[in-house]
């Protein structure tokens, strides 16, 4: 019973979903979503490192150069936070980054906001919450894209694996960026978060994950993923798991519900 409760509001929330035909749509070679964790879980030194990480990034000639790479020069822009079920918040709206000055204008605009905490970590909903923003957003491009970061695993609100398959069955790549930098602690800290995000998280085409295990690591790595996504390159084999052929996960993918159920048991 709680299965298809969770299927029927899964189905109401990717309902939302259209088809993006109106002429009006700006054409740009990528959309974008950064779906960035604010749960508790994320101490205040790693919510700074993350958040400076993806400023750094963004404006990196690098990324630039990746942008500038492609066939129309700009891509579509936007950054989300997301912790528990209720709590998912669009901190910079779409913004079409086509050069440094816009760029620098992001960046400047993500600086401005507040860094909060929430309780409760539902990368699920998180997802779903940022596969909606696609919908009426003004934009047309060949790849949308979900780069989800995080230090835990889903632990409330929708089961992560239909939420996946729900938003990758629109034609959406969810790439993964586990946040593994301090010794698993918590009721529901997990040792293999990289091998949750790649068997449980991420899924369609060209997925990928990229773990941070060291603070000095969180620049570089955000924006390597950057690049990759921008450009749409072939990472490496190894940050590539068999999405497609795997029989079975190496995980329990509920294993975050099941320990707070357990915690709050005790």
């Amino acid at each position: 019973m709680r299965r298809r409760a969770f299927v029927f509001a899964l189905s109401a929330a990717v309902a939302a979903f259209s088809i993006k035909t109106e002429a009006a749509d700006t054409a740009v070679d990528l959309e974008l979503i950064l779906a960035v964790d604010i749960s508790r879980s994320m101490d205040l030194d790693e919510q700074q490192l993350q958040r400076e990480g993806y400023r750094a990034a963004i404006t990196h000639p690098e990324v630039i150069a990746a942008i500038a790479s492609g066939a129309r020069r700009r891509i579509a822009l936007t950054y989300v936070e997301w912790a528990g079920p209720e709590m998912q918040n669009v901190v910079v709206d779409w913004r079409v980054i086509d050069g440094a000055a816009a760029a620098e204008a992001f960046a400047a605009a993500l600086a401005q906001a507040p860094i909060q905490g929430f309780r409760g970590t539902a990368i699920a909903d998180g997802i779903v919450f940022s596969a909606t923003r696609f919908d009426g957003n003004g934009f047309e491009a060949l790849r949308r894209v979900i780069d989800v970061s995080g230090d835990g695993p889903n632990n409330m609100g929708m089961p992560i694996e239909l939420a996946r398959d729900a938003v990758i069955r629109k034609g959406i790549t969810i790439n993964g960026l586990p946040i593994m930098i301090k010794e698993p602690g918590g009721f529901a800290a997990i040792a293999d978060l990289d091998i949750y995000y790649q068997d449980c998280v991420i899924g369609g085409s060209g997925a990928f994950t990229i773990v941070v295990r060291s603070a000095d690591q969180f620049a570089e790595a955000i924006r390597r993923k950057l690049v990759l996504e921008i450009a749409d390159r072939a990472p490496s084999p190894s940050l590539v798991p068999a999405t497609a052929t795997k029989v079975a996960s190496r995980i329990d993918c509920l294993i975050g519900e099941k320990l707070r159920r357990q915690w709050m048991q005790e």
